[in-house]
Parts: C-alpha cells; sequence; structure tokens
C-alpha cells in the first residue's frame, strides 16, 4: 500500500483480470448526466413534447369553459320554477333529440339530398318523400290518442323514440355506401321516430308546466335548447362525417343512446293523466251530447300554420335542387353553388331562430293576429322573389319562411292554451303537430317535382299562387265570419216563417 498520499483510483480505473475495464460509478443523485440534457434530443422529440403540453393546456382551459357552460345552461333551464317542476329535464332532454337529429342530417347529407341534387337524381328523393308521407297519413293520427289512452307510459314512449333512433343509425351506419334498400327502410324509421317524439313531448310540456311562466314561454325555452344542441353537436357530427358518414351515424346513435336513458328518468307526473281526455272522446248525454273537436279558434289556427308550414318544405327541397343545377349568374362553380344553397336554406334556419328568440322575449303575441301575418308576410315575399329573382329576394324569402313559421307555430301554441281545456292539451298538441308536418311533406314534396327544368321556371309562382288560395279559404273559414254567416242565416230564416193568422172570434 503506497503512503505517499496519492488518492487510490477508482474502480473504474482498475484494469479487469481478462484486461476490460470495470464500468463507471452511477452519478450522484441530482447530477446532470453529460449528453443527456434539453439540446441533445432531437428536434422531433422536443417539438412533439410542447404540442402535448400544449394539447394539455388547451384541453385544461376547454374543460373549465365546457364545464362554466354547462353550468350556465342547467341554471338557465331550471330558471322561473323550471326546476322544481322537473321542466328542465326536458329542456336538456330536447336539446339531445336536436343534436342526435343534426348528426343524423349531417350524415345523410352527402347520400340522399345533396349528392342526389347536385347529380340531378331526383328519384331517390322523391321516393324518400312519398315513403315520408306514408306513416304521417296513415300511423300519425293514432299517435295522440295512444298517448292519452295509455299516457301512464308516456316516458316510455318517449325513450322508445329514442331507442329506435339509435337503433336504425347503427344500421344505417352500415348502409350508406352499399345502396342497400334497407338504408330507405332506417331513414324512414328514424324521421318517423323524431315526428313520433315531438308528439309525445308536446303532450308532456303541459304536465311539466311551472306556475311561473305560460305555456308558449315554456314551447319556447324547449325550442331553444333544441338550437343550442343542435349547434353544439354540429361541429361533432361534422368531424365524425369527415372521417367517415357511418362514423356521424355512429355518433347520432351514441347521442340517441343516452337520450334513451334521459327519457326514462323524467319526472314520474310526465305519466300523470289525471283531468286530462282527448279532444276526440265524447261528450256525455249531460253536457250536450255532442262528439268533440278542436274549438273553431284552434282549428283556424291550425289551418293558418299549414301554409308557412307547406312553404317551407317546399322551399328547402325546391331551391335545393334548381340552385345545384341551375345557379344564379357568377355562382356556377361547384364550391359556389353549394355556398348559394346554404345562404337560401340557412337564411330560413336563420329565421326560425330569430323566432324563437322573439317569442322568449316578447311578453305578449296577438295568436289570431299573428298566424294571419304570417301566411300574409310569406306570400308577399314570395311573390317579390318571384318577380324579382336574384340573391338579395331568396334570402329575404327564405329569412322570411323560417321566421313566419316559428311565430305561426306558437301563436297556435298560444290558441291551443288559452282555447283548450287543459286536460285536452295532449290530443291537441298531437293533431297539431301532425297536421303540420303533413303539410311540409306535402310541401316538400311539391318543390321536388317543380324543380325539374321543364317545369322549374314558374315553381315559384306556382307556390305562390297556392298559398294565395290557401290564404282565401283560411280567411272565409274564420270563426267571426263564420258566426256572422250563420246569425245571418239564422235571421233570414226566422223572417221567413209567416205567422199563423189569428183564431176567429
Amino acid at each position: 500500500m503506497s503512503t505517499d498520499g496519492a488518492q487510490p483510483r477508482p474502480p473504474g480505473d482498475r484494469p479487469r483480470p481478462d484486461g476490460a475495464s470495470y464500468p463507471p460509478p452511477p452519478p450522484p443523485p441530482g447530477a446532470e448526466v453529460p449528453g443527456d440534457g434539453p439540446a441533445a434530443e432531437p428536434g422531433s422529440v422536443r417539438a412533439a413534447k410542447a404540442t402535448a403540453r400544449g394539447v394539455a393546456g388547451f384541453a385544461r382551459v376547454t374543460g373549465r369553459a365546457s364545464k362554466a357552460t354547462v353550468r350556465t345552461a342547467r341554471r338557465a333551464a331550471g330558471a322561473q320554477g323550471a326546476e322544481r317542476s322537473g321542466l328542465n329535464r326536458l329542456i336538456e332532454l330536447h336539446a339531445a333529440n336536436a343534436a342526435g337529429d343534426s348528426a343524423f342530417a349531417i350524415a345523410l347529407a352527402g347520400t340522399v339530398f345533396f349528392a342526389g341534387a347536385t347529380s340531378g337524381e331526383r328519384g331517390p328523393v322523391l321516393l324518400f318523400l312519398g315513403l315520408t308521407m306514408v306513416p304521417f297519413a296513415i300511423v300519425a293520427p293514432l299517435i295522440g290518442p295512444f298517448l292519452d289512452r295509455f299516457s301512464h307510459g308516456r316516458r316510455w314512449a318517449i325513450g322508445a323514440t329514442f331507442a329506435l333512433r339509435a337503433f336504425l343509425c347503427w344500421v344505417l351506419a352500415g348502409t350508406l355506401g352499399d345502396g342497400s334498400p334497407w338504408f330507405y327502410v332506417a331513414a324512414l324509421g328514424v324521421l318517423v321516430s323524431s315526428k313520433a317524439y315531438g308528439v309525445a313531448k308536446a303532450a308532456a310540456v303541459p304536465r311539466l308546466l311551472p306556475h311561473e311562466i305560460t305555456l308558449v314561454k315554456a314551447n319556447g325555452r324547449v325550442a331553444l335548447s333544441g338550437v343550442v344542441g343542435a349547434c353544439a353537436s354540429a361541429p361533432l357530427a361534422g368531424l365524425a362525417y369527415w372521417i367517415g358518414p357511418e362514423w356521424a351515424c355512429r355518433y347520432a346513435f351514441l347521442v340517441f343512446t343516452v337520450g334513451t336513458v334521459a327519457a326514462i328518468l323524467l319526472p314520474a307526473k310526465v305519466d300523470s293523466s289525471t283531468g286530462e281526455e282527448s279532444i276526440d272522446a265524447p261528450r256525455g248525454a249531460a253536457t250536450g251530447g255532442r262528439r268533440g273537436g278542436l274549438p273553431p279558434k284552434v282549428a283556424f289556427a291550425l289551418r293558418a300554420n299549414c301554409g308557412p308550414r307547406l312553404l317551407s318544405g317546399f322551399l328547402t327541397m325546391f331551391m335545393t335542387f334548381v340552385l345545384a343545377t341551375e345557379p344564379l349568374d357568377g355562382w356556377e362553380s361547384t364550391t359556389r353553388s353549394t355556398l348559394l344553397i346554404g345562404l337560401v336554406v340557412g337564411a330560413a334556419g336563420l329565421g326560425n331562430t330569430v323566432g324563437i328568440v322573439l317569442a322568449s322575449l316578447v311578453r305578449k303575441i296577438n295568436p289570431s293576429v299573428m298566424v294571419v301575418v304570417a301566411l300574409l308576410a310569406d306570400i308577399v315575399v314570395l311573390v317579390v322573389a318571384t318577380l324579382f329573382y336574384g340573391l338579395v329576394p331568396l334570402v329575404a324569402l327564405g329569412l322570411t319562411v323560417g321566421l313566419m313559421q316559428y311565430l305561426a307555430k306558437v301563436s297556435l301554441d298560444s290558441t291551443i292554451q288559452s282555447g283548450v281545456p287543459v286536460r285536452a292539451h295532449a290530443s291537441a298538441f298531437a293533431k297539431g303537430d301532425t297536421t303540420l308536418q303533413l303539410a311540409w311533406v306535402i310541401g316538400g314534396f311539391l318543390g321536388v317535382v317543380l324543380s325539374y327544368p321543364a317545369v322549374n321556371g314558374v315553381g315559384l309562382a306556382f307556390a305562390a299562387v297556392l298559398l294565395t288560395a290557401w290564404a282565401v279559404f283560411v280567411l272565409r273559414s274564420a270563426p267571426a265570419r263564420q258566426k256572422k254567416a250563420a246569425a245571418t242565416t239564422t235571421a233570414g230564416a226566422a223572417e221567413s216563417v209567416v205567422p199563423p193568422p189569428p183564431p176567429a172570434t
């Protein structure tokens, strides 16, 4: 052993018996290892880590914003007694319904409507609308009486409309690209189930109405939640559609599955039928013995609503086909023609949204006046668009049709509220919604037929004449006019009776 004060060599410097050296000892804790710092990492690794940190930060911010938005939306849904009555649950359920329906519409955007329009193949759309008319003409009028007869299962009926749409969307995901006839069957089932939900929902709203708001405002809040749900769901559905149309269907399946559970968890009083009867139920002998039906004011408002609803269906189909095959001057390219369709049809959606907001803000709307104003306003703007065919008149037409359609509908709701006993609200809403949906389908069918190049030049003019004739019929059937005519007839009959001669004395 050396005693001259020299430091011993580290183990790594001592040669092994085989001539090799021992590995160096590990560095102490916390010491930086040469060649292992950030500068030694490849650029792609550093970029990936930075991206991951940015995504994580964005996710945290988005998550906090989403939670705050959800909390705000839920507070708004439960305001004015809605949370106490359970209406907030129906509002949230309707948002899920609109989210699923928007995903379904996006999934079909490149198959039935827009693909058929750009290729000029109207046959598939006519078949689709033809199949759509059948259940509304035969099956849909039975939904309201069925709900009244079996109202103790209304929650399950609403849940069934969600469950059926979830199943059919999953089926559609496998039939979008192979041209299977089951595509039309499944799409028809989704559409019918969606309309059946609308009837069941309208029948449930009066049962959850809080005392603080009217039925008109309640329906407006439910409709507004649908707009919010559709707007929130559309980007997600669009992303799924970008991956593949079948994935948009699978996303709709997920939304409808969640809606099924939410429908079953609605408040139990949705199933309550206390004091509720069908408007077609026969009256007792003690009350007059006449079979019931829609009161004259409600029937008048419903007939007036059919005009704007028919024009809405006509405009959607007619403009989609005509502007795709014969766009306006300067809009001939495929991209610009698609944008043109979006401007006109999107204006109708914007008008509908504006109507929902107005109905929620305006304190009072005169229903009997509003239904007539909506019908006449549609006619005036339609005539202007026919005479001055161009971008601005067409956008104004779409905006007016969407706005007047909803204002007329909310006026119908108000008329049902004031003109129909509470015990008959379910059947009245069911009959009204069914009639209006059928009017929309008929209008869409006419729009497809009149969009053919040989006759599309007179399409808008034909719609104006048809709507004007319908307005004349509606105004002639006004309750005040009928009462005046009945009074005149009764007075004339009384004057025509010759009094008997006095008895001879």
